[in-house]
């Protein structure tokens, strides 16, 4: 007498459930690592956030603000008198501004080739008045521009808030290759978003 046991068949439902459950954490996974690629990316590449971290730009930026910096505007455009940039900070600004930051928000004065210095509390570039189109806080303070030629391929720096900014007028000229990007938003706080 032979007995015949039957195999249990597998549940087909919770097989296909099993096998659904696992491509769509597949699917996810790409997802979520597409995503930071691309975020990673862009933040390297293209866009990044930066923090004001001091009064020297004021009263266009204030401490606490947001800005938008275009990193590409400055590997594939020019920089000009008003721009708003982020670069990376000289090294004598640990020492002669007391600051250890590593970047720094500042606005360009002066491009290579500009002779530039300070009468008063006015700017002169190029033996012309520069006519400041943008907020600042006139009073120039002790520091003043001695006569100078920004150099091939540098970059002059100064705060908005000429009085309280440890600038190009301190620590000198920034190469270009220092230069991260332009500023052309500031996001936060959302009541003073505005672009440059």
């Amino acid at each position: 007498m032979s007995l015949d046991l039957e195999e249990p068949t597998p549940d087909v439902s919770a097989v296909k459930k099993v096998r659904s459950n696992k491509k769509s954490f597949i699917e996810w996974a790409i997802v979520l690592i597409a995503a930071v690629l691309v975020s990673f990316t862009i933040r390297t590449y293209v866009l990044q956030t930066f923090l004001i971290p001091s009064r020297s730009m004021e009263p266009t930026l204030y401490p606490g603000n947001r800005i938008l910096v275009n990193k590409l505007s400055v590997d594939f455009g020019t920089i000009n008198i008003g721009d708003i940039v982020v670069f990376k900070a000289p090294p004598d600004v640990a020492n002669i501004c007391n600051d250890p930051v590593t970047d720094l928000v500042k606005r360009v004065i002066g491009v290579p080739g500009d002779a530039l210095y300070t009468k008063g509390n006015t700017i002169y570039v190029n033996g012309k008045k520069l006519h400041q189109k943008w907020s600042i806080f006139r009073t120039m303070g002790p520091n003043a521009i001695k006569k100078m030629t920004v150099p091939a391929g540098q970059y002059f720096m100064m705060g908005d808030n000429h009085a309280n900014s440890c600038d190009s007028r301190l620590w000198g000229t920034v190469p270009r290759s220092d230069i991260i990007g332009k500023a052309f938003l500031k996001m936060w706080p959302l009541s003073e978003w505005h672009w440059y």
